[in-house]
C-alpha cells in the first residue's frame, strides 16, 4: 500500500504546516524558511542549515525514492504516477495562487513534484517497452 503513496507529498504537508501554523503574511513565511535551524564551524568559514534548506534535502530523498519506485510496471507504480500528478497540480496551485506558497523553497519543492511525474511516466515507459520488446523476440 505505501509504494501508491507519492512521497513527495511530505515535504509540501511539512511546508504547509509551517506556514499555515505560523500564520502572518507571505514575507513572513519566507523568512520563517530563512530560520537557522543549526551550524557547523568550516575552516572556510560557518556553514548554516535552514529551515527551507532541510526541506529541499527531504524533497530531494523522497524524489530519488519515488524514482526508484517507479521502475516497477505494475498497477501500483500507475497509481502512484496518477497520484504524483495530483500532487504537482496542488502544488502548482498553491504556488500559484496562496501568497503564502510564493517561496523559493516551496517552488523547488513544486519542480520536484513536476519531475517525479515527468520522470516517473518516462522511467515506466521505457520499462515497459523493454519488457515488451524482450518479450516479442
Amino acid at each position: 500500500m505505501f509504494n501508491v503513496i507519492p512521497l513527495l507529498i511530505i515535504p509540501v504537508i511539512v511546508y504547509s504546516v509551517i506556514v499555515i501554523f505560523a500564520g502572518g503574511d507571505p514575507a513572513s513565511a519566507a523568512a520563517m524558511m530563512d530560520n537557522t535551524l543549526f551550524s557547523i564551524p568550516l575552516v572556510s568559514g560557518p556553514w548554516a542549515m535552514k529551515l527551507g534548506d532541510l526541506l529541499i534535502i527531504i524533497g530531494m530523498i523522497m524524489m530519488f525514492i519515488e524514482l526508484v519506485k517507479s521502475a516497477g510496471t505494475g498497477t501500483a507504480t500507475i497509481i502512484n504516477h496518477g497520484l504524483s500528478m495530483l500532487v504537482f497540480v496542488i502544488a502548482m496551485a498553491l504556488f500559484l495562487l496562496v501568497g503564502r506558497f510564493g517561496t523559493s523553497v516551496f517552488f523547488l519543492i513544486t519542480i520536484m513534484a513536476l519531475m517525479d511525474t515527468v520522470a516517473g511516466f518516462v522511467v515506466t515507459i521505457v520499462a515497459a517497452r523493454r519488457d515488451l520488446a524482450v518479450g516479442g523476440e
